[in-house]
């Protein structure tokens, strides 16, 4: 049994400020105690002052995420090192990872509060860069890590290295290293391959290749991949799930590998994974 929920919200958004008093009133009337992030405790009425991401899941044992795609994946670190399961609720059009909508918030909730609900394991990414042969600080991912040239036109040179063994030179607009779940987003769009999310593997998609033949890869978890960066005269970025890490220099590696952590969904009981899809991806229309 469920005693202890965290809401997190996207911020500066009145439908969802107006909508956590109700939430929270709800969770009480089940005994249950409710700790808030900053911005959700300015309507939570009473409830604990907001707390940061990690203080919020050191102290819960659900996380309810109110917005979209970008607010869980905002909250996807803390609550994956805190192995906090996340039900996502939607404010918005039906996301690919948060797919409870808001009229099924609360008949979910009871599911979970009672021990009903089943989750689903996400694979993560780490993406570190190394420079002068030092890592610097990995950084933790739930869709993907992408290296990006700047504003200028220029495109990226670089070495893709799996297990250390050469693969081939690209020229290219970016690479993005994707996980399961990130596969429908970045990588989607640049004509990468759709991964079930309960799959373990690599997407390596390059963007806009100067050379035709250079198509995605799929690679097995175990993989450790790199990519070599051999061009400093303009910049390029290293981004994870659409934050910059670094800013890289020539002669820069990239290196990514599966997460020892996990991110936990609660899997809403009423629509499956391909039901998603084909709703986001308008599969079947004419």
């Amino acid at each position: 049994m469920i005693r202890s929920v965290g809401i997190f919200a996207k911020p500066h958004r009145e439908r969802i400020g107006a909508k956590i008093p109700e939430l929270v009133r709800w969770l009480r009337g089940r005994g249950v105690k409710v700790f808030c992030d900053r911005f959700a405790s300015e309507f939570a009425g009473g409830a604990e002052a907001g707390l940061s991401p990690d203080e919020l899941m050191a102290r819960v044992e659900l996380l309810v995420v109110l917005g979209g795609d970008g607010t869980l994946l905002t909250a996807a670190h803390a609550a994956s090192e805190h192995d906090v399961p996340i039900l996502p609720v939607n404010f918005g059009n039906l996301g690919f990872l948060t797919t409870t909508v808001l009229d099924e918030l609360y008949p979910t909730l009871e599911e979970v509060l009672a021990g009903r609900s089943e989750t689903t394991r996400h694979m993560m990414l780490e993406a570190e860069v190394t420079r002068d042969g030092r890592p610097i600080e990995p950084r933790r991912g739930l869709n993907d890590a992408v290296l990006s040239k700047g504003l200028t036109a220029h495109m990226i040179d670089f070495e893709l290295l799996v297990d250390d063994v050469f693969v081939c030179s690209f020229r290219a607009d970016g690479i993005i290293f994707s996980t399961p779940t990130g596969s429908t987003a970045y990588s989607l769009s640049a004509g990468g391959p759709i991964l079930t999310p309960e799959l373990e593997a690599f997407v390596v998609t390059p963007v806009c290749p100067h050379m035709l033949t250079n198509r995605p890869l799929v690679l097995p978890h175990t993989a450790r991949v790199a990519a070599q960066f051999n061009r400093g005269d303009e910049p390029a970025y290293l981004t994870v799930d659409g934050q910059i890490a670094a800013e890289l220099r020539h002669g820069d590696s990239v290196r990514v590998r599966r997460s020892a952590k996990h991110l936990r969904l609660v899997r809403p009981p009423q629509r499956t994974y391909f039901e998603v899809l084909r709703n986001k991806l308008r599969w079947g229309e004419q």
